[in-house]
């Protein structure tokens, strides 16, 4: 026992370090950004208080980007749309810049990324309220969408990003057992991301970060297919989740998580929940506390009161939503829950949906079969697991799932048999908040991961490298039988030298290491040796 006491004093005493460095905190830098202009609702002109909405068919202006509040219809400015000879020219900076960057250690990229955080967490309101005007979401959406998305991918590219950067090394097998092999990652210099419009502040800090993290430079909506010069591209198309509920779960709690799945943003996420498979045990109760839920939920303008649900991001959406809708209620589906509307504003009526609960819907729907991207819960009910796969498979996308169950086994059971890139049990997207994941789907979900360690990498060229193991006193060198010009008994060298490493038997192995070695015995004892004729 007396062994023992100073090695628990010692790292008892290592942990008591470690906590009190904790408490100190870290030497960061601030930065400032002004955004007087954006935030200054005063210097725009009663004119130019909303902006007028082209009609169908018209063509809008291509030289300029407008900019707009979906839940006020009011207008926020606009900024000119980049040539293609501008775009080249912006790629053409951030070459420049990324051979300077590339050159940077990992201690100073973490720095970079700390400044980043800071400002993150000290400008959260004014994050959030740029995203809710932008988009039309809640504040708390925001917060939940933009911050805490960002801040998890910054900080666990803080504490991981290095050790999945650095060189990896792996098993040589047993003919290379004298080399050493490894992979390394090096940037693969100017990465082009062309982002969705949903979540407009983290859309773009999620490829940065990994980007600029792993040494490359970034240039963000380039409009411009990959296919032309054989540029590697990961694609994530969006989805049409399954939401699956089994006959054991905690019914009320379940029931407020898939409301949150489905409404979280108006929708308007791409691993939104969209169809809902509920056991015909606990269907009834199920849709009761869904709807019971719903129908408490209250849509606005989010600055204009304190609202549950905010708007439709882009216009002429609410209008196809309804559409979804209908088919279905032409095809013997029905509502049974709706929010309400809060006071909207005449120029903007039409930038709302109502949340929507519906019932007895079935695969020949287009709301079950095509992206909604919107506030709606059409619900179906299934018998067994094996039904509730099938009808979970049976879609063209294969983003993600969620399961619920009782039991975590059959839970995974099921999630397991299920085509998709992301799943999860007992609980929705989770998976992206665990920043250590990949994220990408099959099907049309598109392919290729970001975010991870997959995504991390697949920001760098991917480089093996073999090196002698015992340099300089173990060389490769070519075994004489099969040195040009080859040997009458190269064949039989190279079938024992076969068996000599790869063999079942230990016994043939080491008759076959025999074999070798008399073979390299005999032409090493004949310095010309025995050579094929000529």
């Amino acid at each position: 026992m007396a062994f023992w006491w100073p090695i628990l004093v010692i790292v008892f005493a290592f942990a008591i370090c470690r906590f009190l460095l904790m408490l100190i905190p870290p030497n960061v830098p601030s930065i400032d950004v002004d955004v007087s202009d954006v935030l200054d609702y005063g210097s725009q002109t009663k004119e130019e208080s909303y902006i007028y909405i082209p009609r169908r068919g018209k063509a809008v202006q291509l030289d300029r980007v407008q900019c707009y509040e979906p839940a006020t219809m009011k207008y926020l400015g606009f900024f000119p749309a980049l040539t293609t000879d501008e775009v080249k020219e912006h790629v053409a900076h951030a070459r420049k810049a990324q051979k300077v960057w590339a050159k940077s250690s990992f201690k100073q990229r973490r720095q970079f990324l700390r400044i980043l955080l800071k400002y993150i967490v000290e400008h959260q309101e004014l994050i959030c309220e740029m995203s809710s005007r932008d988009t039309g979401k809640t504040m708390v959406d925001a917060s939940l969408g933009e911050i805490m998305t960002t801040c998890e991918k910054i900080t666990w590219l803080l504490a991981e990003g290095e050790r999945w950067l650095k060189p990896e090394y792996r098993c040589s097998g047993r003919s290379m057992l004298h080399k050493k092999s490894k992979v390394e990652f090096h940037p693969l210099g100017v990465i082009g991301a062309i982002v969705s419009w949903n979540y407009p502040f983290h859309n773009i800090f999620n490829p940065m970060l990994a980007a600029v993290f792993s040494g490359n430079g970034i240039v963000i909506k380039i409009m411009r297919t990959a296919a032309e010069t054989l540029i590697p591209v990961t694609l994530e198309l969006g989805g049409k989740d399954a939401f699956i509920v089994c006959d054991d779960v905690d019914v009320p709690h379940v029931a407020q998580i898939a409301v949150r799945a489905a409404l979280q943003s108006s929708g308007q996420n791409c691993a939104g929940a969209e169809r809902f498979y509920v056991h015909r045990d606990v269907y009834s109760s199920f849709v009761a506390q869904v709807v019971k839920i719903v129908k408490s939920v209250c849509v606005g303008p989010p600055h204009a009161g304190r609202y549950d649900m905010g708007a439709i991001c882009m216009q002429g959406h609410a209008e196809r939503l309804q559409n979804l809708v209908n088919d279905a209620l032409d095809k013997g589906a029905e509502i049974v829950g709706r929010g309400s509307f809060g006071n909207l504003g005449e120029d903007a009526v039409d930038q709302f949906f109502p949340p929507t609960v519906i019932v007895n819907a079935d695969h020949s729907m287009k709301l079950m079969q095509e992206e909604a991207f919107g506030p709606i819960m059409p619900i179906m009910k299934f018998s067994s697991d094996e039904e509730a796969i099938m009808l979970a498979n049976d879609s063209n996308y294969g983003l993600g799932c969620a399961v619920f169950s009782g039991s975590q086994h059959r839970a995974r059971e099921i999630a397991s048999k299920i085509d998709c890139g992301v799943a999860a049990i007992n609980d929705f997207a989770s998976n992206y908040m665990c920043q250590s994941l990949p994220f990408g789907g099959v099907k049309h979900s598109g392919f290729g991961r970001f975010a991870g360690i997959e995504g991390l990498r697949a920001c760098c060229l991917v480089k093996s490298v073999v090196e002698d193991r015992w340099w300089p006193y173990i060389k490769t060198k070519i075994p004489k039988p099969i040195q040009y010009p080859v040997a009458e008994n190269c064949f039989e060298f190279q079938e024992s030298l076969v068996e000599t490493l790869y063999g079942l038997n230990i016994w043939d192995r080491l008759r076959a290491l025999v074999n070798v070695l008399k073979i390299l015995s005999e032409q090493n004892s004949s310095p010309s040796g025995a050579r094929r004729n000529q």
